[in-house]
């Protein structure tokens, strides 16, 4: 009986495999490879996580640090996955003290209760529960349990010390700093342990820059240096098994500058604060005493292919479940005529009337 050749196309490469003892990486289309962000939630709104290679720059706002939940959640979930870490901060002399108030994941029992509440509390639109509602359309761990590959951290809970302990963690601050030489040089030292040249991926690293154009840093007048070291960080973090995030003011940045700082971003997030007593928002939403911030997705990097990504919400509810847990929900609008029901109008009518009838252009 003749063997049986297998036809290798001529457009085949070569494509970096995952090894099975990683649980804190995960396979995705068209060869991606995700890393977790620390939230559970927008692993499922990105279909997985952060694209190994990618940079995420995170807008900061400036009436609240909302910034430093997905940032402290980032940088737990790589701790807790032994991924090696570069931390770089312009908001103090001490960065390692910072590490200190990172959170520590949830026990598996925590986690459980903490999913079922979630699941069953959530208000949601029909249309976005294939984000939230069945975790295994979009995400799912090498092993098939969901929190190996991304945990629910408790907020109140430090992290222990032997996860940020260990010869893994490097932190530099940059408060002082006249110029981005030494940071892009530690970067450069750190991505390099990570290069793509290898065909196995064993481990992936992290890099965390938090509050890039800081005041206090003395480079925050050289705008084009800012802008010339974050397209080498780009560059950098591409050929690399790794994901770099950046948080930023834009608030401190000229409107060009800033403008370049999103567009070159693979992904790009933004964090608002709500007021505390806003009535006429109140109005407009549900659940939003519940709420302390907005998370506003304005693109999703897409690596390995032309095909855009879309998603059917891209502003969400940032919420403290039991004041321990970080998630998001979609907004849900509240009826405007008072009712009870669904909070997304159900009537034929394009122009919004509640009665039935032609179509209303």
């Amino acid at each position: 009986m003749a063997a049986t050749r297998t036809r290798v196309s001529s457009f085949s490469r070569n494509v970096s495999t995952v090894t099975s003892q990683n649980s804190g990486l995960k396979h995705g289309p068209n060869g991606t490879i995700f890393l977790s962000s620390g939230i559970p939630d927008l692993d499922k709104i990105l279909g997985g996580g952060f694209s190994l290679g990618s940079l995420v720059m995170i807008m900061e706002d400036a009436e609240a640090p909302h910034h430093m939940l997905l940032l402290r959640n980032f940088m737990s979930q790589g701790l807790v996955h032994k991924q090696p870490l570069l931390y770089a901060s312009a908001s103090s002399r001490d960065p390692k003290g910072f590490l200190g108030t990172l959170p520590a994941p949830a026990s598996s029992k925590e986690e459980k209760t903490r999913d079922h509440t979630h699941e069953k509390d959530l208000r949601i639109a029909w249309q976005y529960k294939k984000y939230f509602g069945d975790p295994q359309l979009n995400i799912s761990s090498n092993n098939g349990a969901q929190q190996d590959y991304c945990n629910d951290f408790d907020l109140r809970k430090p992290l222990d010390r032997h996860y940020f302990s260990g010869m893994n963690v490097d932190c530099l601050s940059i408060q002082d700093s006249s110029n981005l030489s030494s940071l892009q040089d530690r970067c450069s030292e750190f991505l390099s342990q990570f290069s793509r040249n290898e065909g196995n991926i064993s481990s992936a690293g992290r890099v965390a820059i938090q509050s890039f154009c800081s005041p206090q840093c003395k480079y925050a007048d050289m705008e084009w240096h800012m802008l010339s070291f974050i397209r080498s960080l780009k560059g950098m973090a591409r050929s690399s098994n790794a994901v770099v995030v950046v948080t930023f003011p834009p608030s401190l940045l000229s409107p060009s500058c800033s403008k370049r700082f999103q567009h070159m971003a693979d992904t790009l997030l933004s964090v608002r604060a709500i007021p505390d007593e806003d009535k006429e928002m109140a109005k407009l939403l549900t659940g939003y005493q519940d709420m302390v911030g907005l998370l506003n997705i304005h693109k999703v990097a897409r690596l390995n292919t032309q095909v855009p990504v879309i998603l059917e919400a891209t502003t969400f509810s940032i919420k403290l479940q039991k004041r321990r847990y970080l998630v998001l929900e979609c907004l849900n609008q509240a009826p405007v005529d008072g009712s009870t029901g669904s909070s997304y109008n159900t009537s034929s009518g394009c122009s919004g009337s509640t009665k039935a009838g032609t179509l209303d252009f």
